[in-house]
C-alpha cells in the first residue's frame, strides 16, 4: 500500500491534509480517503462524517508515520485520492 501511495503522490492523484480532503470530498472529486488510524478524534470524526453524507469510502489501515512516510512529507494523517484507478489499488 505504501508504495502505491508514493506513486500515486508523484503522478499527482493525491490531496493532502483535513481541509483540502474535506474541499475535495465536498466537490465529488475524490473516490477513496486514506487516514491515519493515529489521527486525532477530532480529525477523524471531521472526514468520516463528511465521506459517509458523500458517500466516500475512507481506509484506516496506514498510521501517520506510515502515511507521511509514504508520500515523504511530515505529519500527514489524511489524504485524497483523485483517481479510480489508485483508489481500486489502494482499497484495503
Amino acid at each position: 500500500m505504501n508504495k502505491t501511495l508514493g506513486l500515486a503522490y508523484r503522478a499527482r492523484k493525491v490531496v493532502v491534509g483535513t481541509e483540502m480532503t474535506i474541499e475535495s470530498i465536498r466537490t465529488k472529486s475524490v473516490y477513496l480517503v486514506v487516514l491515519a488510524h493515529d489521527a486525532s478524534d477530532l480529525t477523524k470524526k471531521k472526514i468520516l462524517d463528511k465521506a459517509s453524507f458523500y458517500n466516500v469510502e475512507v481506509s484506516q489501515a496506514l498510521s501517520s508515520q506510515q502515511l507521511s512516510d509514504a508520500i515523504g512529507k511530515s505529519g500527514v494523517k489524511v489524504v485524497g485520492i483523485t483517481d479510480r484507478g489508485f483508489s481500486q489499488l489502494l482499497k484495503p
